[in-house]
């Protein structure tokens, strides 16, 4: 169990950001809320709904009459997904901020050590990794290759120490990352990696542990777009670190 300092602050929040995601919602919910109430009683769950179309929002807001641990979170239109991990971290209240992925694509087992990497061994990030030895990931060749391509290039040219960016399966100390928001630019896919890069470029104190992890069905990477954009931000956010 993992025990508040103090009953009147709430410890844990955890943000599941949604844009379309209707399908997933519910059981997203379900499971997190049973994943939390083995960890912790002081929790609170918020949903970023980035100006869904297919009735996201409704169901959203639906559940929470059924779960008072959770929280809705609406935009009517959509401003990407860094922008709404942003809003909600910012509209939080607990002292660890976690957010995952809504198709739960990692095993929630690991839960547990992502957030005790920082509430018992004093880490400011962590982060799940797809891309370590004992990692256990199912996804196609096309997308793994693409995928050991860019943590390449993230290392390489950004001087991160991680060997997986973007893994949707993270955990932060709250004043470091609240710190760090301001400076974060990346409104949509890349908001991952350039969290990550600005908290090791601060001298932050990051763990990276391996886990399960399965490619959802419905995943919305579009794999030749999204990865020349992702390499685009790469550059621009190294000249913006190096021309300082």
């Amino acid at each position: 169990m993992i025990t508040p300092h103090n009953k009147a602050t709430l410890q844990l929040s955890v943000v599941l950001p949604a844009y379309n995601e209707v399908s997933y919602l519910h059981l997203a919910v379900e499971k997190t809320t049973q994943t939390l109430n083995s960890l912790t009683d002081a929790y609170e769950i918020i949903i970023a709904e980035d100006g869904s179309t297919d009735g996201t929002a409704e169901c959203a807001q639906k559940l929470t009459q059924t779960y008072p641990q959770l929280r809705h979170i609406h935009r009517t239109q959509r401003l990407g997904r860094g922008m709404a991990l942003n809003n909600a971290f910012e509209q939080s209240h607990g002292e660890i901020l976690v957010y995952m992925d809504l198709d739960l694509a990692t095993d929630l087992k690991y839960l547990k050590p992502l957030i005790q990497a920082i509430s018992v061994e004093g880490y400011d990030f962590t982060t799940g990794s797809r891309m370590m030895p004992q990692s256990k990931a199912n996804r196609s060749l096309s997308r793994g290759f693409s995928s050991q391509t860019y943590n390449f290039l993230v290392r390489h040219m950004l001087g991160s120490k991680l060997k997986d960016h973007q893994c949707g399966f993270k955990a932060f100390k709250r004043e470091p990352l609240l710190e760090l928001l301001g400076k974060v630019e990346a409104k949509h896919w890349f908001w991952d990696t350039e969290i990550m890069v600005r908290g090791h470029q601060q001298g932050l104190r990051i763990k990276e542990i391996a886990v399960e992890w399965h490619s959802g069905k419905d995943t919305k990477v579009n794999l030749v777009k999204d990865s020349w954009n992702m390499f685009w931000q790469i550059i621009v956010l190294w000249w913006k670190l190096h021309k300082k």
